[in-house]
């Protein structure tokens, strides 16, 4: 049987991820490929050509047969492939929230803002979390860090924020049980499209390794991934644009989606959710990303 290459990011959490889906594959290796968004971190990403940047090289690693198949973070992965790259398989969900993490432990009661003091710095890059996060306070101050989960908490610890902001997938994957961080429902912070979930790509004509990566996928997620980034991809939403999308599979199979865009400085932000048949998932997403679009300034979207 021929070894699976599978490209790879090489940050620890990156390398779990690999390593989770090499194990339930059976067969396989990881290949670490460096990326331009991996190298650069003294800045925002919308400054520097946005989270494109976390696959070009592993893309071009896959086009010209380095690697056979390629693991990602969905939520880093853009709507639109390259020609002949297909979305091969998407494995289960881990948990979509986002966590508040403290600098220490903080007792919780009532709304996780309403514990930062007035004034205080939020560290993070991502300009979904800071729309949200300053719609709800606009008297807060974002101080921009980028970099793995072990640099965003060393960079806390240090000094240079008060909290920050980091996915509770992340966590849980690198067995990270924090005691200062909490978790936020999705109502009141909506995660990044397809949060939590394990996206793997793979050329469009190798239908062998197609065949096989389509028995391992988990179809559940597989819908909320849909539905999600079809939200996005009507939206079109660019690093720049603050965009969230979260999809929920009720006990009778129907599916409730939620959808936002916002200002990036908080002064906007909407709100929408939508609900219907788990195979209308595709149609959902672009009804709901429609909708958005259609209600909000369109500089928005410039």
């Amino acid at each position: 049987m021929t070894t699976v290459r599978a490209g790879t990011r090489g940050s620890p959490l990156a390398l779990i991820q690999t390593r989770t889906f090499l194990r339930l594959l059976g067969n396989g290796e990881e290949a670490i490929i460096a990326t331009t968004g991996d190298a650069i971190q003294d800045r925002p990403l919308a400054s520097i050509g946005g989270k494109g940047l976390f696959a070009k090289e592993i893309h071009e690693a896959l086009l010209d047969g380095r690697v056979d198949c390629a693991v990602h973070s969905l939520k880093d992965l853009e709507t639109e492939l390259p020609p002949g790259i297909v979305l091969a398989c998407v494995m289960k969900r881990e948990d979509p929230r986002d966590a508040l993490v403290f600098a220490a432990r903080r007792q919780v009661s009532g709304k996780p803002f309403d514990l930062l003091p007035q004034g205080a710095a939020v560290g993070t890059s991502s300009v979904r979390r800071q729309a949200q996060l300053m719609h709800y306070r606009p008297d807060l101050k974002v101080a921009s860090i980028r970099g793995n989960v072990q640099t965003r908490l060393r960079k806390l610890r240090d000094g240079e924020c008060d909290a920050t902001l980091l996915a509770v997938a992340g966590l849980n994957r690198l067995e990270m049980a924090l005691p200062e961080a909490v978790a936020l429902d999705p109502d009141t912070m909506v995660p990044a499209a397809a949060q939590g979930i394990i996206g793997i790509t793979a050329r469009a004509s190798d239908t062998d390794l197609l065949v096989k990566l389509a028995a391992i996928e988990d179809k559940k997620a597989r819908i909320a991934a849909t539905a999600e980034r079809a939200v996005l991809a009507m939206l079109d939403g660019s690093c720049r644009t603050p965009i969230g999308a979260h999809a929920r599979l009720k006990a009778d199979g129907a599916l409730s989606l939620t959808g936002l865009v916002a200002r990036g400085d908080g002064s906007f932000l909407l709100k929408r959710s939508i609900g219907g048949a788990a195979s209308d998932a595709q149609r959902l997403g672009e009804e709901l990303g429609e909708s958005l679009r259609a209600d909000s300034p369109a500089d928005l979207f410039s």
